[in-house]
Order: C-alpha cells, then structure tokens, then sequence
C-alpha cells in the first residue's frame, strides 16, 4: 500500500461525540474528507440540518446524528444498545464530548467534580467498553480520545477538568496495552490551547489570553483544523503500530 492510500479511510465509519461544534467538528470533517461516513453524537445535535452534518454529506458521505446526555451513565449505555441495535459497527471512535467547570478548588462543588468526571471519564470508558468490545471480536478498530495539556500540568481552577483528563491519558494507555494485541488502535489526542467555547473565558481575559499567547512558540492559539491530519492519522492505517499515545498539538506549549 503507498503511503497516501494508508491515510484513506473510504468504507469506514466513524463515531465522532461531541461532534456539533469547535474540535469535535473538525475532526468529523476531516474524517469525512478521508472518506468516512460519520456517526455524530452530541447532547444538543440536530437529528437533521446540523451545520456539521451539511458539512459532512457536502463532502459526499453519509451522516447520522444521536443525541446523548453524557453526564447520564443511563443515557451513555442506552445509547450504546441503540448503536447496536441499528447495526452500526463503527470502525473508528472519536471520544471527544466534554465540559469543563471553572471554580478555585476551595470553592468547587461536588456536583460539579461529579458531572466533569462523568462526561470527560466515566462516559468515555463505558462508551469505548462497549463498542471496543465489537471491534476486539472483529479484530480492528481505531479509538480516540481527546485528552488535554491538562493531562500532563495541573492547570487554575479547573480541579475535576484536571483530574479528569489525567485520567484519560491512563484510560488511554491502559486500553491500549489490552487491546493492541487484538488489532484494535488506542490513542489519544491532546489539544493546546484552542480558540472554542470551552477556552472562551481565557480568550476573553486579557492578561490572562496574552500570558497564553506569549507562552506559545505558534504565536496563536489553536483552530478545529488543526486537528484533521492528527485524526486521520490516528484513525487510518498509517497509525497501525502506534498504540497509547499522546499526540500534543498544541502550537508548542509542552516544549517552552
């Protein structure tokens, strides 16, 4: 197979959470670039007439749209039986829904660790449970997750976004010692600091965004297309022989 070819991912299908806006919007338009048909799933997604699902059946592949509360563990394994009771036996999962939830430690909420912990680690675990379980039976499959630069740094007021995203680089690497042996792909992607909603706040803080931008060799911050050549790699066959990495991409954060 030349090189280009192993980045194709035509006949394939790629469940992207979080799909609706910002990182999660990009890669499942990447994805359907390299030609994958996209399953969306998001708490908020349109079943019809989603500006990422236009997006997608624009580049001529097929999009299908769920909506899912992530925060409820309930609503997470229905969601999973509904996939299979659909037939849909995807051959790619992105795991990027998230929240965050901005408080000083002294000052944050049970409530709140409890909801960030469930959507960014509890939901991703039962949701790649359930559908690595269908891929290790067929013996491929490529999973994703969107980790954080906070899977590495501690961060400011983002206690259980912190914890949560630690997790899911050990999430990362435990399902990939499992399953790499089965044919089934686990990584993880790591994001900088990305123009989204969840950055909003820090985009709006003056000195808080120029401490930012100072720190970044890129001089920017980060885009949603930033992320399409990171997720098609990861979910092609030119990634066959990476397993439990942490891709950064990040402008060059982690390196100052």
């Amino acid at each position: 197979m030349s090189v280009l070819k192993s980045f194709e991912l035509s006949g394939k299908t790629a469940i992207v959470t979080g799909a609706k806006r910002g990182i999660g919007r990009g890669m499942a338009e990447a994805l359907a670039q390299a030609g994958a048909d996209i399953v969306g799933v998001s708490a908020s997604l349109e079943t019809s007439g989603s500006a990422v699902g236009d997006a997608v059946e624009k580049l001529g592949r097929t999009f299908t749209a769920y909506q899912c509360d992530f925060s409820d563990r309930a609503a997470v394994k229905a969601f999973a039986a509904q996939l299979e009771s659909d037939g849909v036996k995807p051959d790619i999962l992105v795991n990027n829904a998230g929240t965050i939830k901005r408080k000083p430690a002294a000052e944050h909420p049970d409530e709140w660790w409890d909801e960030v912990i469930e959507v960014n680690l509890s939901a991703q675990f039962i949701l790649s449970r359930e559908i690595g379980r269908g891929m290790v039976e067929r013996g491929s499959g490529k999973i994703i997750f969107t980790a954080s630069l906070l899977t590495f740094q501690g961060g400011i007021t983002v206690p259980g976004y912190a914890a949560s995203k630690g997790g899911i680089g050990q999430l990362t690497k435990a399902l990939a010692n499992e399953w790499a042996s089965k044919g089934v792909n686990v990584n993880a992607i790591a994001p900088g600091y990305i123009a989204t909603d969840n950055t909003q706040a820090l985009q709006d803080d003056p000195d808080r965004s120029k401490s930012i931008l100072e720190r970044i060799p890129a001089g920017r911050w980060g885009r949603p297309e930033d992320f399409a050549g990171p997720a098609v790699f990861l979910a092609s066959t030119a990634s066959d022989y990476v397993n439990g990495e942490i891709l950064v991409v990040d402008g060059g954060w982690m390196g100052r």
